[in-house]
């Protein structure tokens, strides 16, 4: 009997190496920036009294992540446990998309946050870290006379 040593669909292999070769080397400028990617994928917006940063990983422990404020950058880390188990020494694994491992992510803030005023949330798999901007920095309205 043949047994081809190549996945039945080779071209369709090659097809999505290609996409993710290409997609990482893809740095089209948008509106927004350049995106690069990365785990976990993240949110950064910014209101008139804060910045807000929300972080993608479900399945963590919210006691394994790290986050830290230091000079105006923002440190998000941790580890995520890996889900795959080799319950069977016959059991191959073809795709493996979930990430496992150490992650840290560093996002640089405005100058005018408060270092002090920070506050950090995980629910349902979402980390939503706030950090408030300074009094003197937030917008108000003067009087004409």
């Amino acid at each position: 009997m043949y047994r081809s040593l190549f996945p039945r669909d080779v071209f369709a292999e090659f097809d999505r190496l290609q996409r993710e070769m290409s997609g990482l080397f893809d740095l089209t400028p948008s509106i927004r920036g350049v995106g690069r990617g990365g785990y976990p994928a993240l949110n950064v917006g910014t209101t008139p009294t804060s910045v807000e940063v929300y972080a993608f990983a479900p399945g963590l422990d919210p006691a394994a992540i790290d986050v830290q404020l230091e000079r105006g950058v923002l440190t998000i880390a941790g580890e995520r446990k890996p889900s795959t188990t080799a319950a069977d020494e016959r059991t191959t694994l073809h795709t493996n998309e979930r990430f496992g491992g150490r992650f840290r992510r560093v996002v640089s803030l405005p100058d005018d946050v408060d270092p002090n005023a920070v506050s950090a949330s995980y629910v349902d798999g979402v980390l939503r870290v706030t950090i408030q901007r300074r009094a003197a920095a937030q917008p108000r309205r003067v009087e004409v006379q």
